[in-house]
């Protein structure tokens, strides 16, 4: 199943992509990027509520709330700096720089997480890589 919602994300990430970039003409990026995350606030935590997930979160310990924190702030520095980004560039051209994250990933779950890598994944993170400088080259 995690296939399925791993393609429903990269669906909704191009989506994202395409329809920020229309809705952001002539709007500061960081005020399009407060209400793309307010917009999110609510859908996240409607869900939470709907299914009835927010009994456990007395469950989380000090070391969850830490990571989810620190997760939180990448997100939102990821999001502010994709915004910038998109409102000054093609986002054709964006994307692909902001999708390298893949390989970038790989790297740091090898280090942190002391995830393997397999000749697969080398052989893909260095397409990912490639194909970024490819769509980028002028």
């Amino acid at each position: 199943m995690w296939r399925l919602y791993a393609i429903l994300s990269a669906v909704f990430a191009a989506l994202t992509a395409i329809l920020a970039k229309i809705g952001i003409k002539g709007v500061d990026s960081n005020l399009a990027t407060a209400i793309r995350t307010t917009v999110i606030i609510f859908l996240s935590w409607g869900i939470v509520f709907a299914i009835g997930a927010h009994r456990s979160i007395r469950t989380l310990t000090r070391y969850n709330w830490t990571f989810l924190i620190l997760s939180g702030l990448a997100t939102g520095l990821s999001w502010l700096f994709y915004y910038k980004a998109i409102a000054e560039g093609d986002v054709s051209r964006v994307a692909p720089i902001d999708k390298s994250s893949i390989a970038l990933t790989l790297i740091l779950s090898y280090f942190i997480l002391g995830e393997k890598f397999t000749p697969q994944t080398l052989v893909a993170g260095g397409l990912i890589v490639a194909g970024t400088f490819l769509m980028l080259w002028k």
